[in-house]
């Protein structure tokens, strides 16, 4: 078999908000082989009859959308879909009985859009064209779960820096975000790494790598550097959260997911056609759930660190997340876990993949040194999924999402929307920006962003402007990136 010293570049692409069932539940009938729907689950509303999980064939806009509002994202949604309506977090494994009861009191918008059958959807493979034959041709992991229950940049934190910093949720936001992440130890080490992103790249809230600015590049540098042989040992690809020219393809409710998919084959045609594909491990996960409905109950985790966050200890893993894993050194169908058993202990080991996998395979991969933290110290590495001893499954040449194109009508609507709770943390994150646009000189820049850390430490506040939509959120990202020198 072979082992992480055959892989010399890791890509991973992380798109938003969507739980192992909602998207490949029924890539596979449910076995004790791939822990899937078996299409009786369902869920109880209270005062009335149970709902129960649920697809169709359609592939319009509506149907490519579901759930429609968006589900409750924060720490304590989580907390009620995870134990139901009256139960409370504990150490007993959670039920999972309460992602209809908390959907029904979203209060976002009017309680009549709230259709209780919504949050229990899931889409076919014929839906998902792209994930699905992905992962019957290389690796799909059914154990691989959100880092924490909580929102999407802690989820995202973890994902970098082995924590999430002691925040359970997005807003309000907490700068500076001085965590140490995986990125500065292949810095430190020499290996080269990139973030690709389409509007906003979140990895810009951890203020250790505002130094580091270069390393930030538009989506369209991976496409060049994937097809000229120039990817760097590591690339993180972050999707488009705001609609612009096209409407965004981060998958998160209720964005389409057709635009996903588009991505998704985007990213993987890039890799396969690429000189580098033979040396090249593809990941392509989920920052969470997004209030969409699992049926697989997260078991308890490893605290990050020794500190005694609150309201919450990060002590239990969030609900879990689809995972494909892509290498020619991938046999064909494989499901990776580490345990046979549907069902993992409730407290590891063993431990399931998580975010952190990704930075405990990385330090293997590339020699980086100790843990960054409690967590990733116990997080499975990816090198049993490498279960052939040569690169031989070069999978297919491409692939293709449906073909799916907004329409004028829509994508206005979509930039005249308002901000989902993503956005609006972005929104808010690119005022915390430092204003190096002018400055030539490297030290000049470092000074600069050092200063301007230092007053985010003691309390500066910057403005942030109260704009309500995509539309205007976008063109204040876009100024203040400018200022950034992006």
């Amino acid at each position: 078999m072979a082992t992480l010293s055959d892989i010399k570049r890791i890509v991973v692409l992380m798109l938003e908000n969507r739980s192992f069932d909602s998207m490949l539940g029924q890539l596979r009938t449910a076995s004790e082989a791939f822990n899937g729907l078996s299409g009786e689950e369902s869920n109880p509303l209270h005062d009335q009859a149970d709902v129960s999980v649920w697809t169709s064939s359609a592939t319009d806009a509506l149907a490519m959308s579901t759930p429609t509002p968006d589900p409750g994202e924060l720490w304590t949604d989580s907390n009620m879909q995870l134990f139901g309506l009256d139960g409370r977090p504990g150490y007993l494994p959670p039920t999972m009985n309460g992602f209809v009861n908390n959907y029904v009191r979203q209060t976002e918008q009017p309680s009549t859009n709230y259709s209780p059958k919504s949050v229990m959807h899931y889409y076919s493979p014929a839906q998902l064209p792209v994930m699905s034959l992905l992962a019957q041709q290389f690796a799909v992991c059914d154990q691989w779960f959100a880092s924490a229950p909580c929102q999407t940049w802690p989820n995202r934190f973890f994902l970098h820096t082995g924590s999430a910093g002691g925040y359970e949720n997005n807003s309000p936001v907490h700068f500076p975000y001085l965590m140490n992440s995986v990125f500065n130890r292949l810095s430190e080490v020499g290996k080269p790494w990139k973030i690709y992103f389409h509007d906003f790249p979140q990895t810009l809230t951890l203020t250790r790598l505002w130094p580091h600015v270069e390393n930030f590049r538009p989506f369209k540098e991976f496409l060049s550097d994937a097809e000229a042989g120039n990817l760097p040992a590591y690339s993180f690809i972050e999707p488009r959260y705001f609609p612009d020219i096209e409407l965004p393809n981060d998958q998160h409710p209720p964005h389409n997911v057709g635009m996903g998919e588009q991505l998704i084959a985007s990213v993987y045609n890039a890799v396969r056609s690429s000189p580098q594909w033979k040396e090249t491990l593809l990941i392509i996960t989920y920052d969470e759930h997004g209030g969409c409905y699992d049926h697989a109950a997260p078991p308890l985790a490893i605290p990050p660190d020794t500190s005694n966050a609150k309201p919450f200890g990060f002590d239990r893993y969030g609900v879990r997340v689809p995972a494909l894993l892509i290498s020619p050194f991938i046999k064909a169908g494989t499901v990776l876990r580490v345990t046979p058993d549907r069902c993992l202990p409730h407290q590891g080991p063993p431990h399931p993949f998580d975010h952190t996998s990704v930075i405990s395979t990385l330090r293997k991969c590339f020699t980086l040194g100790p843990p960054l933290s409690n967590r990733d110290a116990v997080a499975p590495n990816l090198e049993s999924v490498l279960n052939l001893a040569l690169p031989e499954n070069d999978g297919p040449a491409a692939v293709s999402a449906l073909n799916y194109a907004a329409t004028p009508g829509e994508l206005q609507d979509a930039l005249n929307a308002p901000l989902n709770g993503m956005q609006k943390a972005l929104h808010e994150a690119a005022a915390h920006l430092p204003n190096i646009e002018n400055l030539q000189q490297k030290e000049s820049i470092f000074r600069e962003i050092e200063t301007h850390v230092e007053s985010l430490v003691h309390g500066f506040l910057p403005q942030v402007p109260n704009h309500q939509t995509p539309a205007d959120a976008l063109l204040f990202i876009k100024q203040q990136l400018k200022s950034f020198g992006l």
